[in-house]
C-alpha cells in the first residue's frame, strides 16, 4: 500500500519535479486518496492534495519549480484520512527535512508524545511525521544528514519504506524493513521507488533493497549500506519488462489490458516448462524439491482462491493439501514434518500477511516455496524455492491476469511434484493460451452485464475445481462494482444463501459438462424456481440451455483446467459491469495493489 518515488539526476536542475510527477502516476495504484512532492534545492518545497494524483498536479507549478532532489508519494491511508494535512511528505518544524513512508510505525505514540513534550508541533494524523521530527533533533545535536536519518531510523519499531530529501543536499535517503524499496540505476540519474513501474520509462536496471539496508542516491552514483553503515555490494539486475507494458497501449482501464494480455502472460509462464516429447512438466527452478508429505498454501485474496485450486489439484493426486488465509495461519499449530511443503502465493511477494506465515513455516522447519510475479522480491528471497508466474506488469489493484497465471503455474507445480504429468496434460495447458483468446474474441460478457447491471446482488456458484473460480468471481465484482457479491460451493446454497435468493438476484454458475454436472443443475434449478436469473458459465451449453437465461461459453478441455477458462469469462462479466455503472475500475474505492502491512 502506498508509493514512494525518490529521484536525483546526474546533473542539477534537470527535471525533477516532471519525472516525480510521473513516477507517482506509475505507482497511484498502490494508493490514490493523497498525494504529495517535495523538492530539495536551497530550502525544500513540499506540495500536497488530498485525492488522485490529478489533484496534485494541478497545484504544482511545473515551470518554475525544480531543484537538486526530489520525493513524492501517493497515499492509501492508514493514520489519519485522506487530507491535505496527513498527505505525505511532512516535514520537521524548521521545514528542512522531508520524508516519505510506507509501512505502520508501531511505537509512533510514545515517539509522539516525547517529541511533543519536547516543544515539536505536528501537523497531521499520521506516524509518519514523528520521523523528521526525530531527524531533526540529531540535526541539532550536530550530526550530518546520513547519521540524523540513521539515529531516526533506529528508533522505529514496525514496518518501514522511509525515504528523505535536505535543503541544501544533492541526495536522496532510503531505508526498508519490511516494506519494499528498489533502485533504478539510470543514465541521467537514480531513482528509488516501491516498485518498477515508477521509473521504468528511464531504466530497466535495478538494485533490490533488503530489510535493514540503507541507501543513498545522488548524482554519483548509489551507496547501499547495512544497519552498522557498512558498504554493501550490490548487484544490478536487469528487468524484462518493457516501458509500454506498463501502459494503456490504447485501452480504457489498466483492467481490460490485463484482460486481454492473459494468452501470452500463460504463455510466458509455460514456457520452457512442458516437454512435449514424453509429457512432463520441469521446473527447473524447483531442483530438489521432491514429492512432499503434505502442502500448505498461504494466501490473500485472489492469491488464496488460486490456492483453494491448487489445493485442490494436490489432494486429487494423493497429497494432502490445505489453503490457509496467511493472516490466520500459525505454523506452530499445524503439525508439519521435515518432508511437508508451505507455499506462500503472492503476485506482488510483498504481501505482510503471506510473508509473515512464510516467516513462520521457516521457523518452524518447514520447506518453504514462493509463487510471485515479481523478481526480487520479498517473497522471493526469504523463501527456500521460488516459482516465477511470468505475468508481467499488473497496474489495476483487481487482480486478473495474475490470477489466471497463478492457477496456471500452480497447476504445473502439482503435476511436477507429484509426476502426474502426461501427454494430454501438457496438450492441454499448452492450448489454454489460444483458447483464451478465442473467449476474448467471442464472449457475450457485455450483453449479460447490460441486462443484470442494475441487480441487487450477484451470486456466483460452482463445484469442485469451479468452487475457487467462483469465489474470485464474486470477489472481482464486489471489486469494483461496489455491488454485493457471494462465492460459495454450489452445494451451500440450501444452507443459507438460498434465503437470499430471488428475482433480482442473478446467479453465476460454473458447470462443468465433464465434472458434477447434475448436481450443478440441480442447484440451477434450485435457484430458478426461486426466479433468480441464471448465467452458466460453461464447456457444454447444450446441456443447460434449456435451464438457464443466459449462457457465456468456454471451450472443451480437461476438467482441471475448465476453471482458468470460465475464469476469464467472470473478469469480462465484472469488468462490463462495472463499466456500465460508471465505476472507478482501475482505482476501486478503499482499495490498494500490494497490501504491505499487516
Amino acid at each position: 500500500m502506498c508509493g514512494i518515488i525518490g529521484y536525483t539526476p546526474a546533473e542539477t536542475n534537470q527535471g525533477v519535479i516532471d519525472v516525480i510527477l510521473d513516477g507517482l502516476s506509475g505507482l497511484e495504484y498502490r494508493g490514490y486518496d493523497s498525494a504529495g512532492v517535495a523538492i530539495a534545492d536551497s530550502s525544500v518545497s513540499v506540495f500536497k492534495r488530498e485525492g488522485e494524483l490529478s489533484e496534485l498536479e494541478s497545484a504544482v507549478p511545473r515551470d518554475s519549480l525544480d531543484g537538486d532532489a526530489g520525493i513524492g508519494h501517493t497515499r492509501w491511508s492508514t493514520h489519519g484520512p485522506p487530507t491535505d494535512a496527513n498527505a505525505h511528505p511532512h516535514t520537521d518544524c524548521h521545514g528542512t527535512v522531508a520524508v516519505a513512508h510506507n509501512g505502520i510505525i508501531e511505537n509512533y505514540r510514545a515517539l509522539r508524545a516525547e517529541l511533543e513534550a519536547a516543544g515539536h508541533e505536528f501537523d497531521s494524523a499520521t506516524d509518519t511525521e514523528v520521523i523528521p521530527h526525530l531527524i531533526e533533533i540529531a540535526l541539532e545535536q550536530g550530526a550530518d544528514a546520513e547519521t540524523a536519518f540513521r539515529r531516526a531510523i533506529g528508533q522505529l519499531e514496525g514496518s518501514y519504506a522511509v525515504v528523505a530529501v535536505f535543503s541544501g543536499l544533492e541526495g536522496v535517503y532510503a531505508a526498508r524493513h519490511q516494506s519494499p524499496l528498489v533502485v533504478g540505476v539510470g543514465e541521467d540519474g537514480y531513482h528509488i521507488a516501491s516498485d518498477v513501474p515508477a521509473f521504468l520509462e528511464h531504466t530497466d536496471r535495478v538494485i533490490y533493497l533488503q530489510d535493514g539496508q540503507f541507501a543513498t542516491i545522488c548524482p554519483s552514483g548509489v551507496e547501499v549500506t547495512d544497519e552498522r553503515g557498512s558498504i554493501v555490494e550490490t548487484s544490478v539486475e536487469t528487468i524484462a519488462w518493457e516501458p509500454e507494458d506498463a501502459g494503456k497501449s490504447g485501452y480504457g482501464h489498466y483492467m481490460q489490458k490485463e484482460i486481454n494480455e492473459q494468452p501470452r502472460a500463460i504463455r510466458d509462464c509455460i514456457r520452457g516448462r512442458l516437454s512435449d516429447l514424453d509429457g512432463t512438466v520441469s521446473i527447473d527452478e524447483l531442483g530438489g524439491v521432491g514429492r512432499p508429505s503434505a502442502v500448505h498454501f498461504v494466501a490473500c485474496g485472489t492469491s488464496y482462491h488460486a490456492s483453494l485450486y491448487a489445493a485442490r489439484l494436490f489432494r486429487d493426486r494423493g497429497v494432502p493439501a490445505m489453503a490457509f488465509h496467511a493472516s490466520e495461519y500459525d505454523a506452530d499449530a499445524v503439525p508439519l514434518d521435515n518432508e511437508a511443503l508451505v507455499v506462500g502465493v503472492t503476485q506482488s511477494g510483498e504481501t505482510a500477511d503471506t510473508l509473515s506465515a512464510l516467516r513462520g513455516a521457516n521457523r518452524a522447519g518447514a520447506e518453504t516455496l514462493s509463487v510471485t510475479n515479481v523478481v526480487g522480491s520479498s517473497a522471493s528471497r526469504e523463501a527456500d524455492h521460488v516459482m516465477y508466474i511470468r505475468a508481467g506488469p499488473e497496474i489495476s489493484v483487481a487482480a486478473t491476469k495474475t490470477f489466471a497465471s497463478q492457477q496456471v503455474a500452480l497447476a504445473m507445480l502439482s503435476d511436477a511434484l507429484t509426476d502426474a504429468s502426461s501427454r494430454g496434460s501438457v496438450e492441454a495447458l499448452r492450448a489454454l493460451p489460444d483458447q483464451i483468446q478465442s473467449i476474448l474474441d467471442d464472449s457475450r460478457a457485455r450483453e449479460s452485464a447490460d441486462t443484470y447491471a442494475d441487480a441487487d446482488a450477484y451470486f456466483f456458484i460452482g463445484r469442485g475445481y469451479g468452487a475457487p473460480v467462483a469465489l474470485e468471481g464474486a470477489l472481482k465484482m464486489k471489486e469494483i462494482t461496489y455491488k454485493h457479491a457471494e462465492g460459495f460451493p454450489a452445494g451451500e446454497l440450501k444452507h443459507g444463501p438460498l434465503a437470499l435468493v430471488n428475482e433480482r438476484t442473478p446467479v453465476v454458475a460454473v458447470v462443468s459438462g465433464e465434472s458434477k454436472s447434475e448436481k450443478m443443475l440441480g442447484n440451477v434449478k434450485e435457484v430458478e424456481a426461486r426466479g433468480a436469473p441464471v448465467i452458466a458459465v460453461t464447456d457444454s451449453a447444450g446441456e443447460v440451455q434449456s435451464d438457464v437465461d443466459d449462457i457465456l461459453r468456454v471451450p472443451q478441455t480437461k476438467p482441471r483446467f475448465m476453471p482458468i477458462l470460465a475464469n476469464v469469462q467472470l473478469q469480462l462479466l465484472s469488468y462490463w459491469t462495472a463499466h456500465r455503472l460508471g465505476r472507478s475500475i482501475d482505482k476501486p474505492r478503499n482499495l490498494a495493489k500490494s497490501v504491505t502491512v499487516e
